[in-house]
């Protein structure tokens, strides 16, 4: 499936979400590095849209860079953040993470070798229509008691977070 967009804007969204993942991962407050994240959600749902995934582009930016970014930033204020940057910030594993990063990046080299994979009729195709269809199909009929679980679990979260923040006050 070819894209909608031209070239010029796949580059610029994945320029800005590498860009904005390594801002996530390079700075020191926490507050800046939860806006990156927004930015970094908000790029791959742009790539969403441009592989014709309205439906995926549209729960990314809800779900993720709404709600989940929400919740990530009442835990960012109630950590206590004058202990957390006293502590050390870098706690000496720059080696692992080294070698982890290599041999990721190997492994990416290795599948752009390869042609993006050895089963390239296994991917889906699906018509642009009936999408989003398709998802609300399997999500409420297959997958209707994990969705609840979910919602559940969510919900639970919601009022843990509100119950922790009213014993600080």
């Amino acid at each position: 499936m070819t894209p909608v967009a031209t070239p010029f804007f796949f580059y610029f969204l994945a320029a800005l979400s590498v860009g904005s993942a390594l801002g996530v991962i390079l700075r020191k407050n926490a507050v800046h590095s939860a806006i990156f994240l927004i930015f970094t959600l908000l790029a791959q749902a742009g790539l969403y849209l441009m592989l014709y995934a309205p439906f995926v582009a549209g729960v990314q930016i809800i779900l993720y860079a709404g709600g989940i970014m929400v919740l990530f930033l009442f835990v960012i204020m109630l950590v206590n953040l004058e202990r957390s940057l006293k502590e050390e910030q870098f706690n000496k594993q720059w080696l692992a993470g080294s070698a982890v990063a290599a041999l990721f990046g190997v492994m990416l080299l290795l599948i752009y070798r390869n042609g993006g994979g050895t089963f390239p009729s296994t991917r889906a195709i699906l018509p642009e229509a009936s999408n989003t269809q398709d998802i609300g199909v399997m999500l409420y009929r297959n997958y209707m008691l994990p969705f609840e679980v979910a919602s559940l679990l969510l919900l639970v979260a919601i009022v843990g977070a509100v119950v922790m923040a009213k014993k600080r006050i």
